[in-house]
């Protein structure tokens, strides 16, 4: 009945009424506040681009407080350590199998951290690379072979892991080697070009009009 009532809640509450989407304050270390104007510029751009009423500020959540039942999209990103607690990592796992949805983006040196941690999260479920004919690539703009590259560090093609749940609904999607928040930023901070912003954007438009609705 919870999964069912939260997913009603995200039909109406984003596309009619509005809506928060969180900004996860994890432990640890890693800078959890980096890519700062990253998620008002992706919301600004999903209200205009989805029909989506976002909130134009997301709002900082703590992986343990039960006001993350409140987001039904919370983003995370850092470049460094992650460390969910016991009480975390159950509420973690409890916020995404009620129908929550956590997008992990790795600004570059996450990955190994984030990966351990998880762990703790869901011990019996693996993160999968998504294929690139994944609904998530399709919903909205289309992204014939998957996850787009936006920032290069180390010369890796990007990539998308998910989490499922028993229905097949990703829970948990983490985007590596593409840096999809740094294209989010402002133009000044990286003075990306427009395209590169623009397909940042679109993605990050797609992901989360598959997390409102699935």
């Amino acid at each position: 009945m919870k999964f069912i009532f939260i997913n009603i809640f995200l039909l109406v509450g984003i596309l009619a009424h509005g809506q928060k989407i969180g900004l996860l304050k994890y432990e640890g270390g890693g800078d959890w506040y980096s890519n700062p104007t990253s998620l008002s510029n992706l919301i600004a751009f999903a209200n205009e681009n989805i029909s989506t009423k976002i909130d134009a500020q997301a709002e900082e959540v703590e992986p343990d407080s039960p006001e993350i039942f409140r987001y039904p999209y919370i983003h995370m990103t850092g470049h460094g350590n992650v460390y969910f607690s016991e009480e975390a990592a159950k509420n973690l796992r409890n916020y995404m199998l009620s129908g929550g949805f956590l997008h992990a983006d790795d600004n570059y040196g996450m990955e190994p951290y984030f990966r351990e941690a998880i762990k703790k999260v869901f011990p019996n479920r693996e993160l999968k690379e998504l294929s690139s004919n994944h609904p998530i690539f399709k919903n909205k703009f289309v992204f014939e072979n998957g996850l787009p590259k936006i920032h290069e560090h180390d010369g890796k093609p990007p990539q998308a892991f998910a989490i499922e749940d028993d229905n097949g609904r990703i829970m948990l999607l983490f985007t590596y080697e593409s840096d999809l928040g740094n294209g989010w930023e402002d133009e000044s901070v990286h003075n990306d070009p427009k395209e590169i912003r623009l397909k940042a954007l679109k993605m990050g438009s797609n992901i989360l009009k598959y997390a409102f609705l699935n």
